[in-house]
């Protein structure tokens, strides 16, 4: 049976599928040659990430179709219900990525709160001739330890991001449209661990308390932070998304960052991926990432087996 990674796969995956009798295909197919790609090598299962879509015109199109598999948490590229109602099994990998989105959304915080991100800009341009100009501009960074972090969303990245906010000592609130209370475990090194309960709060009331907000929802209809919201948030709040494109009104957002409401933003997803608004790849308060939130080894090493996994367990 013959599987096609689309957007790739961890060679851990590979070989987990071909010791179980798959053929896998890691040929990058454009979209719109995917249908014919498909059907003229009888694929069986189809491998995504973000970048490739599996909408219904494909689903109806491919009969040899019996399982779409999604490596990462959101399916908002695939039309999932509709291949659910025509007998194909959709997976995807929750927990795969998890902890590697939540070590990104603290890069950009940690780079935000001491201009790591415009300093790496300046620095190769005036480091030598105008050192002291840029020690004075970037010497009013602020600590992370004792700031609260609001998180939007409190599913799996939502809780690890939680989890590294508390071990560095910051206050954490988070809302969420499905959860009344969640209790988290931190585990250290040493082996012990050590749990803390989060009382989800009503998001009007983090959005005014929080010194920093982090999203983690799903794709939207609708933004999640409009300039309503922004003009409600603490002045010289941080924002980060490494969620979703379309969840933050990125016009509200420059014009916050333009007027000082907030101080800094960092983001790994556009609205307009992947080609994002020229004002945002140019603003010296952005912090950006080309969508790489899941993008470490050990991730893409634990996606590719939990696929595997699935895979041989539903098709074989």
């Amino acid at each position: 049976m013959k599987i096609l990674a689309n957007d790739g796969i961890s060679k851990s995956g590979i070989d987990n599928l071909t010791e179980n009798g798959f053929e896998i295909i890691t040929t990058n197919v454009a979209q719109e040659q995917l249908i014919n790609f498909i059907n003229e090598n009888n694929i069986v299962g189809l491998l995504v990430r973000s970048a490739t879509t599996a909408r219904k015109d494909l689903i109806d199109s491919c009969p040899s179709l019996k399982l779409i598999g999604r490596g990462g948490v959101g399916m908002d590229n695939i039309d999932v219900e509709y291949a659910k109602s025509k007998g194909i099994h959709v997976i995807n990998t929750p927990a795969a990525s998890s902890a590697s989105v939540a070590e990104l959304v603290f890069a950009h915080l940690y780079g935000g709160v001491r201009f790591l991100f415009d300093s790496n800009r300046n620095m190769p341009l005036e480091g030598e001739a105008n050192f002291k100009g840029l020690k004075k501009a970037y010497a009013e960074g602020i600590e992370l330890r004792g700031k609260t972090l609001g998180i939007i969303g409190f599913g799996r990245i939502g809780q690890e991001v939680a989890k590294i906010a508390l071990g560095i000592g910051m206050n954490v609130i988070a809302t969420d449209k499905f959860l009344d209370k969640v209790t988290i475990e931190i585990s250290i090194s040493t082996g012990q661990s050590i749990k803390a309960e989060i009382i989800i709060q009503p998001f009007d009331k983090l959005i005014t308390n929080s010194d920093f907000i982090s999203l983690h929802v799903p794709a939207q209809q609708e933004y999640v932070i409009d300039s309503n919201v922004i003009s409600k948030m603490k002045k010289g709040a941080g924002i980060i998304n490494a969620a979703r494109g379309g969840v933050i009104d990125e016009v509200a957002l420059v014009k916050a960052l333009d007027d000082g409401h907030l101080s800094f933003a960092g983001l790994d997803t556009f609205e307009n991926e992947p080609k994002p608004e020229v004002k945002l790849l140019m603003h010296e308060k952005i912090s950006l990432t080309p969508h790489i939130g899941a993008a470490t080894l050990e991730a893409q090493n634990r996606i590719g087996e939990e696929l595997a996994t699935q895979i041989s367990k539903l098709l074989k």
